[in-house]
C-alpha cells in the first residue's frame, strides 16, 4: 500500500520514477552497450552474466563477453553482446 502511494505521487508531480523511489535505471544502446544508474552493488560479474542489486529488486544481464567499462558508486556501463536484461 505504501509504494502504491509513492508511486501515485510520484505521477501526480511528473517526477521521475527513479529519481523519487530510487530505482535501477537501464540505458541500453543496440545489444552491445548498456549504462545502468542508481545501483546499490555488484553481486556477481562474469563474462555472461552481471548481477546488480537495486533498492528493491536483483537485475541480471546475460550475454557474451559482457565487461564492465567503468564503474563509479552512481552509475556503470557495460559492453558485450547482451542477450538479456530482467528483474529478479
Amino acid at each position: 500500500m505504501r509504494q502504491l502511494k509513492k508511486e501515485i505521487l510520484v505521477n501526480t508531480l511528473k517526477v521521475p520514477m527513479d529519481v523519487c523511489m530510487g530505482a535501477i535505471r537501464v540505458t541500453i544502446i543496440g545489444n552491445c552497450e548498456a549504462r545502468i544508474e542508481n545501483y546499490k552493488g555488484i553481486l556477481a560479474y562474469s563474462e555472461e552474466e552481471i548481477k546488480l542489486q537495486g533498492k528493491g529488486n536483483i537485475l541480471q544481464i546475460k550475454g557474451k563477453g559482457l565487461a564492465l567499462l567503468y564503474y563509479t558508486a552512481i552509475d556503470m556501463k557495460i559492453s558485450g553482446e547482451i542477450l538479456e536484461v530482467s528483474y529478479l
